[in-house]
């Protein structure tokens, strides 16, 4: 699997934990996850923590992977001052460009204790394989 490669998301991420700017639709947040083989299968984990599973959108298009949720912030009384609010809120987004290798077609998704695991099997013809030699019997050349 490829992913997407910026050389300022990582800088733009400590900028907004430093700043504590949330994520908007037009520039959203960079969400942490893991990504391995397992079987025949990769899977994807996000971290979505507080995340509800009807503000998450999967989405993809050719070898293009787009996942993003939004984290709005939890109702509060009217008369609640808030001390300390450390929990980013906003838009999270991440895309991953797949392998030829992944079967797009049969990707599913669970979400479960705020983290989205994606798995997406990998094709039949990415699968190894073994090759049969066919023996040659040797022809004498007379002239």
């Amino acid at each position: 699997m490829l992913m997407r490669t910026d050389p300022f998301r990582e800088f733009d991420r400590l900028a907004q934990q430093l700043l504590g700017n949330a994520g908007t639709w037009s520039k959203p947040s960079t969400m942490p996850m893991d990504a391995y083989r397992e079987g025949e299968e990769y899977v994807i984990a996000f971290d979505l923590p507080g995340v509800s599973a009807e503000a998450i959108d999967i989405d993809v298009q050719r070898n293009m992977l787009t996942v993003k949720a939004e984290r709005r912030p939890a109702a509060k009384a009217d008369d609640a001052q808030i001390e300390l609010s450390e929990r980013p809120l906003g838009v999270f987004s991440r895309q991953l460009v797949l392998a030829d290798t992944l079967d797009t077609e049969h990707i599913s998704a669970d979400y479960d204790a705020g983290v989205l695991t994606v798995r997406i099997p990998v094709t039949e013809r990415a699968k190894p394989r073994r090759i049969a030699v066919g023996g040659t019997s040797a022809h004498q050349i007379t002239g």
